[in-house]
């Protein structure tokens, strides 16, 4: 006699069921709305006149316009802080990653003498939040004259990426096998030069990670630029925006408008860096 349980059909390992199968895509689809919803409604926001906006009933599509995006880039000074934001964040995206790489290929390859004191500082600079660390820069940055200057942050931004990036890199170089470098020794390079040519194209992963990084940790800064810059010429975005906000009231309009042109950039460069990231990120973590 064959019974129920003898009949009933045993599904492979690892297939899912309808019901579980349409569980988890009801999910991914509810996470993906999630996401997206506030991007979508501050795109819509900026489309919005002001009358609109200040309406207390919600009508997301009504009377889409550009004025918002025509006011920021005409009668403001967004460019000015636009430019600001590019050069500094560019300056501290170069310079982070040629320190950061330098540094974690030092520590990684070289038993020196302070080896393990270097290592404990670049962990222990990173336990420091931005508010103790905004005098002691300050005091030295006025020291030497780079107040209301743009190098001041970039020098600023640097002490808190490069330590960061530098553990980074020093996980990632500890995956390339040693063997690289004795085997340009070998052929007549220089420690440096089997650096250079060898070694840094196999790192490209973490270097675009390294970049990322300190990019969009300059690019968004609030802090350092509201405590070093001074004058309305010297902004960057993140800290130009708050002209948009006033003691009673606030141009939301302008400030959706300059959100959605600030995100530009940063998805040029996470497309950019994109394809490097996960393998950056996740090379070396059992060696790090």
């Amino acid at each position: 006699m064959v019974t129920g349980s003898s009949r009933r059909t045993h599904r492979p390992r690892g297939e899912r069921g309808p019901l579980k199968s349409v569980a988890l895509h009801l999910t991914l689809i509810t996470a993906s709305l999630i996401a997206v919803f506030p991007v979508a409604w501050l795109v819509l926001t900026s489309l919005k006149p002001r009358a609109v906006i200040e309406s207390a009933s919600v009508r997301p599509f009504e009377q889409p316009t550009l004025d918002n995006y025509a006011q920021v880039l005409g009668d403001t000074e967004f460019l000015t802080w636009a430019a600001n934001a590019i050069v500094v964040s560019l300056l501290t995206a170069v310079i982070g990653v040629l320190l950061s790489a330098t540094t974690g290929y030092a520590v990684s390859r070289f038993r020196f003498p302070g080896h393990r004191p270097v290592m404990w500082m670049l962990l222990v600079t990173q336990m420091f939040p931005v508010a103790i660390l905004i005098v002691p820069i300050y005091n030295l940055l006025a020291g030497l004259g780079l107040i209301n200057r743009l190098p001041s942050l970039v020098i600023a931004y640097l002490t808190s990426t490069v330590p960061f990036c530098a553990w980074m890199m020093r996980g990632y170089f500890n995956t390339v096998p040693v063997s690289i470098d004795e085997a340009g020794l070998v052929d007549g390079l220089t420690p440096f030069g089997a650096f250079w040519r060898l070694i840094l194209p196999l790192a490209k992963p973490g270097l675009a990670v390294a970049a990322f990084y300190s990019f969009l940790t300059a690019w968004a800064e609030v802090a350092y630029a509201t405590a070093f810059m001074t004058g309305d010429d010297k902004y960057t975005l993140a800290v130009g925006l708050s002209q948009f906000v006033g003691q009673h009231k606030a141009e939301w309009g302008l400030l959706t408008a300059s959100s959605v042109l600030i995100a530009v950039p940063a998805a040029v460069v996470f497309l950019l860096v994109q394809r490097h990231l996960v393998t950056g990120l996740t090379a070396g973590a059992a060696k790090a």
